[in-house]
C-alpha cells in the first residue's frame, strides 16, 4: 500500500475509532509501529486532533473536535448538498446554526471554479421558502443536546394558563410551518407533551436531575407512549381546489385527503378531539373553500367564532 492511500485509510480508522494503540495501528494496517508514529505525526500536522495518554491504559485519542476524512463527491451530489444546506438559511435560529455557515461557506470555497459558477446561477431560481415567524427559539442546542445525551432540562414556558416553570426530558426537535416544537416527557403532567420552543423563556440543563432510560423512545414513536387516552372523532370537509391546496401546504401530517379530478376533493379522516379548535380556526381561514360536515361539535365551535367575530366588527 502507497503511503498516500495508507495516510488516507489511517485518517478514516483514528476518526472511526474512540481510542487507539500504536501497536493496534501498526497490525491492522501490516507496518512497523514507527511507521505508524510518522504517520500519525503527518496526521496532526495535517489537522487531525490528536492526543495522547501514558500509563497501562493508555493509547491515542481524537479529540471531540475532529477534522473529518476528505469525501468525493460528484459535481451533482455537491450542488444537492449546498443546496439542502443553503435552504436552512429562511430559518432565523437553528441548533446548529454557526456551525451550518461556516460548512457552508467552506464547502462552497472549495469547489471547482465551474461547479461555485453553476451555483451561481442557481441561486435565484431556486428556493426553499419557510414561514418567517417573528417569536425566536433560542434555545434549540439545549434541547437537542438533552434529547441526544438523555438530559433533564429545567424550562419556564408560557402556556395558556400562565407561566410555569417545569422539568422536562426532550424527545427531539423538529420544525414545522416554520415553527420548532419540542416532544418531550414532562416530569409535572408524568406523560409526554408536545412544546412549543418559542414559548420556552429559559431552559438549561438540570444535572441534579434523575433522567429516564428514553433512548427507545424517538420523533417517530414518542406519541404512543403517552398514558392520555386518545379520544377520535370522523371529520369530513369538502374541499376546493385552493382548499386543497392550502390544506396540503399547511396541515402536517395531512390527513386522508382525497383528490378528485378536476382539483377539488375532501378529507375523511380520525381527528383526536383535543384538535377540535385548531381545525376550527383553519378551516374558518379557508372561507368558502372549506365546508365542514361533520363532526357537528366542530361546526357548533366554529359558528361560535363566526358569532365573536361578528360580535366585534357588527
Amino acid at each position: 500500500m502507497s503511503k498516500s492511500k495508507r495516510l488516507m485509510e489511517l485518517m478514516m480508522t483514528v476518526n472511526r475509532m474512540r481510542k487507539f494503540t500504536v501497536g493496534e495501528l501498526a497490525t491492522q494496517f501490516g507496518v512497523s509501529s514507527r511507521t505508524i508514529l510518522r504517520d500519525l505525526q503527518e496526521l496532526s500536522e495535517l489537522g487531525v486532533p490528536l492526543y495522547s495518554e501514558v500509563g497501562p491504559h493508555g493509547g491515542y485519542q481524537v479529540i471531540k473536535e475532529r477534522v473529518l476524512p476528505p469525501i468525493a463527491f460528484s459535481e451533482e451530489e455537491a450542488v444537492a448538498m449546498f443546496f439542502a444546506s443553503h435552504s436552512l438559511r429562511h430559518y432565523p435560529l437553528l441548533p446548529f446554526e454557526t456551525e451550518s455557515s461556516s460548512a457552508l461557506n467552506k464547502f462552497y470555497y472549495y469547489m471547482p471554479g465551474d461547479v461555485r459558477d453553476r451555483i451561481d446561477q442557481m441561486k435565484n431560481r431556486v428556493d426553499f421558502f419557510t414561514p418567517t415567524r417573528q417569536k425566536e427559539s433560542p434555545y434549540l442546542s439545549v434541547l437537542l443536546q438533552g434529547a441526544i445525551e438523555q438530559k433533564v432540562i429545567h424550562i419556564q414556558y408560557d402556556s395558556r394558563e400562565g407561566d410555569s416553570c417545569r422539568l422536562i426530558q426532550p424527545v427531539g426537535i423538529y420544525a414545522n410551518n416554520g415553527f420548532w416544537y419540542c416532544p418531550a416527557y414532562c416530569f409535572l403532567r408524568e406523560d409526554f407533551r408536545l412544546f412549543r420552543c418559542d414559548r420556552m423563556l429559559a431552559a438549561q440543563i438540570d444535572e441534579s436531575a434523575e433522567p429516564l432510560d428514553h433512548r427507545h423512545v424517538h420523533l417517530g414513536n414518542w406519541e404512543t407512549f403517552s398514558k392520555r387516552q386518545r379520544v377520535d372523532v370522523r371529520f369530513y370537509v369538502e374541499l376546493t381546489k385552493v382548499g386543497i391546496q392550502r390544506c396540503e401546504a399547511e396541515l402536517c401530517p395531512i390527513p386522508n385527503l382525497v383528490v378528485c379530478p378536476d382539483g377539488s376533493g375532501y378529507l375523511d379522516s380520525l381527528i383526536p378531539q383535543s384538535e377540535i379548535p385548531f381545525f376550527a380556526s383553519f378551516f374558518l381561514g379557508l372561507g368558502t373553500d372549506a365546508i365542514v360536515k361533520e363532526p357537528q361539535e366542530l361546526v357548533e365551535r366554529m359558528k361560535q367564532m363566526l358569532a365573536r367575530i361578528q360580535s366585534i366588527y357588527g
